[in-house]
This record gives structure tokens, C-alpha cells and sequence, in this order.
């Protein structure tokens, strides 16, 4: 079961980097309000719905405990930042509030997931 969560865990990390390194590749264009959400930004954020989703199902039938405070905030978080990729995937220009929101976003998620205990 270890291998199985780690293999998740692995595969959330990466829809974090893409989520997070489609953000970062258009810090520039967001200065210039030319930003827009790529598709590895959609994917990323899917990724990390449907791994999170799996590895909570998976700790929780390895009888470990699950933070479900901690995981509905995180859940929360990344709903907000899906709808947001999602409703404007397809503008040419993404406002850079709801851009920078994202990025914001994204970060809370993960230092929400690296320092809560």
C-alpha cells in the first residue's frame, strides 16, 4: 500500500508543477496583462483533484488518520482555483488579479499541505 501512496503522492507533486510552473512562465505577461491559463495549468489542477481525492481514499483504507479539517480547506482552495482556470481558459488575456489570485492560491495550498500538522 506504501508503494500505491507514494506513487499518488509522486503524481500530485507533479500536477503541482505543472499548476504551479504554468503560473511561473507567465509572471512576465502578467506584468504586462497579457497573461492567460494554458492548458497545463487545467490539467495540473485536475491532476491535483483527482490524486488528492485518491489519496485520502487510499490513507483512510490504510487505517491511517486523515486531517479532514485540513483536506476540506485544501479542497476549497483548489475548487476555487479549477473554476477559475476552467471559466477562463479560453480568453486571450486573463485579468491580472484572477491570475495572480491563482498563483496566490496555489501557494496557500501548498503551504497549507507542507506546515499544517
Amino acid at each position: 500500500m506504501d508503494v500505491l501512496i507514494n506513487a499518488f503522492v509522486a503524481l500530485h507533486i507533479v500536477g503541482i508543477a505543472a499548476l504551479l510552473g504554468g503560473f511561473m512562465t507567465q509572471m512576465k505577461a502578467m506584468g504586462e496583462g497579457t497573461a492567460r491559463f494554458g492548458p497545463a495549468m487545467l490539467h495540473g489542477a485536475l491532476t491535483m483533484l483527482v490524486t488528492g481525492v485518491v489519496l485520502v481514499g487510499l490513507n483512510q483504507a490504510d487505517d491511517q488518520t486523515v486531517n479532514n479539517v485540513k483536506i476540506g480547506v485544501k479542497l476549497a482552495i483548489l475548487v476555487v482555483i479549477l473554476g477559475l482556470v476552467y471559466v477562463k481558459r479560453d480568453e486571450e488575456r486573463v485579468d491580472k488579479a484572477v491570475f495572480g489570485a491563482v498563483g496566490g492560491l496555489t501557494m496557500a495550498n501548498i503551504f497549507i499541505a507542507t506546515l499544517w500538522t
